[in-house]
């Protein structure tokens, strides 16, 4: 394996995942920021998506995959994946022009989010009383994000406790979203994606009762190869020796 004089951006949020959350504490407000400020310079291209399929037949990238997604051709909503272990996942999300993702949640998840191109519309909730009890989830929620977000905007951070756990998404333009999710989900440790419907509540502007529902039928999320710059994991740098240098004694 040869060893690159730069890494890529993509490799530079891996290998800064990978020592926030796989430490045993919790991260810090300062280093959540500090992938946020990682997240916020990574663009389409990045990850191998070429948003208006401008640069042809692009080098291909070290891995020897050749071509980029074009992103205003992707015809139904589509998941890049990129790596997934234990303590997170980073992925993209494509949408086309009225792609819909339901209201979801992020059970004890922290969530990072980065518009890469286009307008979604993103409507988020934060739990004020949930009841478990029952078969379904049901209880209040709190409106906190209900708007439309242009690209190029801030990434979003989703806490596990507050900052719109529950959210959905809805495609003004063709589009696409970088997510990292820490710890991923997970339906053997307690992390099922969980679906709800929302009905708002006149006398209390903001806020809506949130109930559990079955998965769409008619949401399909199709998957496509991530074709940008290949991530070197920690796994595989430990099992190569390629780039580290070899100390030779003189003894004999």
């Amino acid at each position: 394996m040869e060893c690159p004089a730069e890494k890529s951006k993509v490799q530079v949020l891996y290998d800064a995942c990978d020592a926030v959350f796989s430490q045993k504490e919790l991260p810090t407000f300062r280093q959540i920021q500090w992938l946020k400020a990682l997240l916020d310079t990574i663009e389409a291209i990045d990850v191998g998506i070429d948003e208006f399929g401008f640069h042809g037949s692009p080098p291909s990238w070290p891995n020897g995959i050749k071509g980029l997604i074009c992103g205003q051709g992707v015809p139904e909503i589509t998941y890049i994946h990129l790596h997934e272990c234990d303590n997170f996942s980073i992925g993209v999300f494509c949408f086309p022009a009225g792609g819909s993702f339901p209201l979801h949640d992020h059970p004890g998840m922290t969530v990072l989010s980065k518009l890469l191109y286009g307008s979604m519309y993103i409507k988020a909730y934060d739990w004020v009383k949930v009841n478990n009890s029952s078969y379904r989830k049901i209880g209040l929620g709190s409106r906190v994000v209900d708007g439309i977000f242009n690209s190029p905007c801030e990434p979003s951070i989703l806490f596990p406790k507050s900052g719109g756990n529950i959210h959905s998404f809805t495609a003004v333009t063709p589009c696409a979203i970088l997510d990292v999710l820490s710890p991923p989900y997970s339906e053997e440790l307690g992390r099922p994606s969980t679906y709800f419907s929302d009905l708002r509540i006149p006398s209390l502007p903001g806020y809506a009762i949130l109930e559990e529902k079955d998965l769409p039928e008619d949401l399909i999320v199709y998957g496509a190869p991530y074709l940008g710059p290949p991530i070197v994991t920690r796994d595989e740098l430990l099992g190569s020796a390629a780039c580290v240098p070899t100390k030779y004694s003189s003894k004999v």
